[in-house]
């Protein structure tokens, strides 16, 4: 379905309806080890909150994907060239603003993201700097649906995907490699610039994914506040908190955990938590440069250039097809 929201944005809604969402957590509620897929953290609120994860301290994973953007910007416009960019998981568009500098041959601009109204105001803001971009926002849950409308414009162009933030990250390795294969199918012939987080001590991933001012509590606990808004569930944020630790075999795991022995509804189920039990919200995988590139490479990608910082924190890719 196509809106109308704004005269030079073409805006897509293809958001999931309420009950898939009903569906899947009331799956991920009642299965023995709980879990809620991650991107139903990412309401207006908690899109919000991630932006202001993003600028804390202990999360260096943006600014160094940033600079690594900024200090490589002129490299990558001349690889990316004049074709179609596509952002997964756009947030606040303010990666992409490196690249539209550096390469304003780019023509067309695709935002991809499940939340509406901040996909919206984000592409709106985007439009007011680069007002002779063409901009297509589409709101979809991209990690389970990958499909893009049947546009002229994106028909018979060199696409290029953009997926920073090290949001692959989020899925298990099988999951990353689907993900992947469906990614290469959508771009053809085209490339994709990803950013993938490096494998490196417990003592700095763990505080970037627990920090000292409780924002990522807070934004985990907002999952909960919106299942009781938009479903209608009895939770009482009160006597849950929130918990991130590094498991050794490459991955850092984000739980709820329940303070006490309580029940709560929704839909006229009864979901029994013990003292202690851990609803999963999200992994984080690390990854090696060289484990990337192997899962890229059977996925049908090419790689073409990688670039780190200093520090070897982060690493952002170059893939062909």
């Amino acid at each position: 379905m196509t809106l109308t929201f704004d005269p030079i944005i073409q805006f897509y809604d293809l958001q999931p309806e309420i009950d898939d969402f009903r569906t899947s957590v009331l799956q991920g509620l009642t299965q023995p080890q709980k879990a809620i897929a991650p991107q139903f953290l990412y309401d207006k609120r908690g899109s919000e909150l991630f932006d202001a994860i993003c600028t804390l301290e202990e999360y260096y994973l943006t600014r160094t994907e940033v600079r690594i953007l900024q200090e490589n910007a002129a490299e990558i416009a001349k690889l990316i060239g004049d074709g179609v960019l596509i952002e997964f998981g756009s947030g606040s568009s303010q990666k992409v603003r490196i690249l539209l500098n550096a390469a304003p041959q780019i023509k067309t601009y695709v935002a991809l993201d499940i939340s509406k109204q901040h996909l919206c105001e984000s592409c709106t803001n985007l439009m007011q700097d680069y007002r002779q971009l063409e901009t297509i926002a589409i709101c979809t849950d991209y990690m389970r649906s990958l499909h893009l409308p049947h546009l002229p414009s994106l028909q018979n162009q060199y696409k290029v995907g953009f997926f920073p933030g090290s949001s692959i990250g989020n899925l298990e390795p099988d999951e990353a490699l689907t993900f992947l294969k469906k990614t290469a199918a959508i771009l053809e012939s085209g490339g994709l610039l990803i950013g993938v987080d490096l494998k490196k001590s417990r003592e700095i991933l763990e505080p970037a994914y627990d920090d000292a001012q409780g924002i990522s509590a807070e934004f985990a606990l907002n999952l909960l506040a919106r299942i009781n808004s938009e479903l209608g569930a009895d939770f009482n944020l009160d006597q849950f908190s929130y918990q991130a630790h590094y498991n050794p075999i490459g991955r850092i795991e984000m739980h709820i955990v329940s303070l006490k022995e309580q029940v709560v509804h929704l839909d006229g189920v009864e979901i029994h938590f013990y003292e202690g039990e851990r609803l999963r919200t999200e992994y984080s995988y690390k990854y090696t440069i060289a484990e990337f590139q192997t899962l890229a490479t059977q996925a049908g990608f090419q790689p073409k250039c990688v670039w780190t910082d200093t520090e070897q924190l982060f690493s952002v890719h170059y893939l062909t097809l």
